[in-house]
């Protein structure tokens, strides 16, 4: 006979803190750890091009070739299918089923693996092809290899430590993960020169070291967040239910993760259209262009840090079938970032010389990436409102129109280049008032959706039975 619904287990103190405690004080709370994580991370990245460099050239453009895939990788696991565990586990908690939480961390392990396995299948054997693609070719191109095959063909060990801190902070834990961030750097910034240039018995395994360092510093903090979730008293326990195949969890998990993996393909490919077109006006502007857009890279972990709180928090009390509390993180949350976003987007806006000045000196350079600042500057509040309220969406399982607005950002980005390109022979700074019209319709797009589709709760016993039922 099949079984009815699971019982109703009471919330953990977490899960309680987060349903009913303030929601300005839990959300700072929750998102701070975040913060400070993703900061610690974008520092590892940028040790990892410094300690590069030293090997000259080749290995800085091999690495280069490397990055956006290395790099989308980390966002599909990380604020994909990391981001919508996290929602589903929340949710899970929320509604009481503890059990289901469980299993949900299951699945999505179960996912990861399945997705590293693809990106090592791709990398380890098309690799060479799709470098030169890339326009890899020689040094460069053996250099790329080097550094891919060893960071694809352990592609398992950053998928497993995204997708695990994608449960705990699900479970309302977010101190753990950013410790482990934290600590997995601070061992890179020791471990990676050692490996790359090597010392006494350890030999010098130049570009490649670097990539074996990330990868073991990953995998370190995968165990101990492994051997967290193994714990017996936990919200969540990997080992608390028999593993068994649920369609239907696996469907709930992908049904955010798959829309919420695609969002960065999409933004990255309206970055490299709005790279190519900018490179239209010359070496110059490329450059002005490459060292302003870098401030945006800045932005996206203090959005992150909010967005994966933002994304517990709204997902717990939508399972609890807290509709409006919900909402009203949401609004909280992005106006939060946007105030934060769009303080520094002003800031560089009206003296661009603080942060143009940073990186060259040459005048020309300066003026032309001050002119992309003053334009898109402005709009960097509503950046910043899109990412967080796309982090909220995921929790609440809407993605349809986050997604759309990432790819009315590229319509908006590829048109209005070939029209201020092909047509009207537009100078540099019209281009810059189309990327930022499309930042402030990304914006629009998903904050529109909430505002007149107002999420509803799910009804929590017919999701709980759906998801509960025993075989």
């Amino acid at each position: 006979m099949p079984a009815g619904p699971a019982p109703q287990a009471a919330p953990n103190a977490r899960t309680l803190q987060m349903l009913h405690a303030p929601l300005l004080p839990t959300l700072l709370r929750l998102a701070t750890p975040n913060v400070i994580g993703l900061f610690a991370m974008t520092i590892m990245i940028g040790y990892d091009g410094y300690i590069l460099g030293l090997l000259g050239p080749d290995a800085l453009a091999g690495v280069a070739l490397v990055l956006p895939l290395s790099m989308l990788m980390m966002q599909m696991s990380g604020g994909g299918i990391g981001g919508a565990t996290t929602a589903a586990v929340a949710r899970a908690l929320g509604a009481g089923r503890g059990d289901d939480a469980s299993r949900l961390a299951q699945h999505a392990l179960l996912v990861a693996a399945v997705a590293a396995a693809l990106f090592t299948l791709v990398l380890l054997g098309f690799g060479p092809t799709v470098y030169g693609a890339m326009g890899g070719r020689g040094a460069a191109l053996d250099a790329a290899l080097a550094y891919s095959n060893v960071i694809f063909g352990g592609a398992i060990a950053i998928w497993a430590i995204n997708v695990l801190a994608g449960i705990v902070r699900g479970s309302g834990n977010m101190l753990l993960p950013s410790l482990g961030l934290l600590a997995a750097t601070l061992v890179h910034l020791a471990l990676c020169p050692l490996l790359v240039f090597g010392w006494g018995p350890v030999p010098a395994l130049g570009i490649a070291g670097a990539a074996w360092s990330t990868l073991t510093v990953n995998a370190g903090t995968a165990a101990v967040l492994v051997a967290y979730l193994l714990r017996r008293h936990g919200a969540v326990r990997l080992q608390a239910v028999p593993w068994r195949f649920r369609q239907s969890l696996l469907q709930g998990i992908l049904r955010v993760g798959l829309p919420a993996s695609l969002s960065p393909v999409i933004s990255n490919t309206s970055i490299a259209v709005a790279t190519a077109v900018v490179g239209t006006y010359g070496t110059a502007a490329l450059a002005g262009y490459g060292v302003a857009a870098r401030l945006e890279y800045i932005l996206v972990p203090i959005a992150f840090g909010f967005g994966t709180a933002l994304t517990t928090l709204v997902a717990t009390n939508m399972g609890a079938g807290q509709a409006a509390r919900a909402l009203r993180v949401t609004w909280m949350g992005g106006a939060l970032v946007a105030a934060i976003t769009g303080a520094i987007g002003l800031a560089v806006a009206i003296a661009p010389a603080l942060w143009m000045n940073l990186f060259t000196s040459d005048a020309e350079i300066r003026a032309l990436g001050a002119t992309y600042l003053r334009i898109v500057g402005g709009c960097y509040g509503l950046f910043g409102l899109g990412l967080a309220l796309f982090f909220a969406s995921q929790g609440a399982g809407r993605m349809l129109w986050p997604l759309l607005g990432s790819m009315a950002r590229l319509v908006v980005v590829a048109i209005g280049g070939w029209v201020c390109v092909a047509l009207l022979q537009a100078p540099a700074s019209g281009f810059y008032a189309v990327v930022a019209l499309s930042l402030a319709l990304y914006a629009a797009i998903i904050a529109g959706a909430i505002w007149f589709g107002r999420w509803q709760a799910e009804p929590i016993n017919a999701s709980r039975t759906t998801a509960s039922a025993r075989p």
